[in-house]
């Protein structure tokens, strides 16, 4: 298994304590967990703050999971390219033919283990569609999705509801988005109405 910032002896242990105090002191809490699967694409919701990285990281590192994340492949190739792959980066070519979609599901492909992580809404600001890449991974890989449902009236990170696409993507995006109806993120005015 490749090293990250996950899986690195005594740092992941220190992190996994962090990550279990912060939510504490902040009064959040992960209810579930991720199944035992080696693959699948985990999607968070509703993303509305810059602290949600913070919170997702906390989210990770509490439940020791080992993620990975896209980004873009001139990242990687610049002088701290090697910070971004251990923080769980798949560098993804904008410039290739083939789309980031078939970048993501050859990268799930070719691992053992692979947990890609994706914000279906693409930004924090308020929207009323969600962007489909996520969808087109999972199907495409022949893997499920995992819904990491943000509950902030709650203060509560659902994790570990499971979600195998079938060929109706219309009837499929209304199942998966009526798992976050009603769910207000860190910064409740800018949830989107789904």
């Amino acid at each position: 298994m490749k090293i990250t910032i996950f899986n690195t002896p005594v740092l992941s242990t220190l992190l996994h304590f962090l990550a279990k105090t912060g939510l504490h002191l902040t009064g959040w809490k992960v209810e579930g967990g991720f199944p035992n699967l080696p693959k699948f694409v985990v999607i968070g919701a509703p993303h509305t703050s810059n602290w949600d990285f913070v919170m997702f990281l906390a989210v990770i590192f509490n439940l020791r999971a080992n993620v990975r994340f896209m980004g873009k492949a001139e990242l990687f190739r610049s002088l701290f390219g090697w910070f971004f792959y251990w923080c769980g980066g798949v560098p993804v070519d904008r410039s290739k033919p083939q789309g980031l979609v078939e970048q993501m599901v050859q990268a799930c492909k070719d691992a053992d283990h692979f947990i890609l992580t994706i914000a279906p809404e693409g930004t924090r600001t308020r929207v009323h569609e969600w962007k489909r890449g996520f969808y087109h991974i999972a199907k495409n890989a022949g893997v499920p999705v995992v819904l990491a449902i943000v509950d902030g009236a709650r203060k509560v990170v659902g994790v570990g509801q499971i979600f195998n696409p079938t060929d109706d993507i219309e009837a499929d995006m209304k199942t998966i988005q009526g798992f976050f109806a009603g769910m207000v993120g860190v910064n409740p005015m800018r949830t989107g109405g789904l």
